[in-house]
């Protein structure tokens, strides 16, 4: 019989609500009181996420960002300044027990990128999985990925993009030397793709969406079911943005 897990379609929220529902439920799982969960989402108003080892400050133009109505947030996962506009990000939360999970990380990096690249191959467009955490079409990455072990529990989260405005993510971003920024830019362009520039249209999120639940459902050989938030779940976003993601202490903390 096949296993189901949850499938979980958040849409748009603020960077603060979005971390909070991730934490909740990586709490909620680990707590054996959710399933297994993949979900998709998008952010309104636009943000940019930063890795739970980097500095704001340092990461991050807060006037720019105050002047255009960008968002910010901290993650609970590692990696870099992720600048989140047009695209489909997904999460997916799972025991770390859980038999079809690799308990090798870089393993397990390797499988939940394997189902975007089902996903990706959905929409027309071959992809490869290029260690540790991104996927690149055409020789350009589209889609990067972050993940944390919490509580005997894994969470990875990552883009799938849609399209890209590189000048625009510069704009919210600090370049250590100033002098190389039209360099820098130049090069992330060559080496950042979307969906739209690979096959030349604009495909929405509940396109993408239905292209990435098949994606993950062929990897790990699951039936995802359309599911909700648990009342506990949702009173644990509620208290973990309180308390993280919307908390000036956490998102300035290093």
């Amino acid at each position: 019989m096949i296993e189901k897990w949850r499938y979980l379609i958040t849409e748009s929220n603020s960077a603060a609500r979005n971390m909070a529902i991730d934490r909740a439920v990586l709490v909620a799982n680990s707590e054996g009181l959710s399933p297994p969960t993949v979900r998709f989402y998008t952010w309104n108003p636009p943000a940019i996420s930063i890795g739970y080892f980097q500095s704001l400050e340092e990461e991050v133009d807060l006037k720019e960002c105050e002047k255009y109505s960008v968002d910010y947030v901290r993650r609970i996962t590692g990696g870099g300044a992720v600048f989140h506009e047009h695209e489909l990000t997904y999460s997916i939360i799972v025991p770390e027990s859980h038999p079809k999970i690799p308990k090798n990380i870089m393993d397990s990096y390797g499988s939940i990128c394997g189902a975007v690249i089902k996903g990706l191959k959905n929409l027309g467009i071959e992809s490869k999985y290029a260690p540790i955490n991104d996927i690149v079409a055409d020789g350009r990455k589209i889609s990067g990925s972050a993940q944390t072990r919490k509580f005997k529990t894994v969470l990875q989260h990552g883009t799938v993009l849609l399209d890209v405005n590189v000048d625009r993510m510069f704009s919210l971003l600090l370049v250590p030397n100033e002098k190389i920024r039209d360099k820098l830019i130049a090069d992330v362009k060559q080496r950042v793709t979307s969906v739209k520039h690979l096959i030349k249209d604009n495909i929405d999120f509940d396109t993408a969406t239905v292209a990435m639940k098949k994606g993950f459902e062929k990897e790990f050989d699951i039936e995802l079911e359309p599911g909700k938030l648990t009342d506990y779940e949702k009173d644990l976003t509620v208290k973990f943005e309180k308390e993280y993601f919307s908390n000036h202490d956490w998102n300035h903390k290093r």
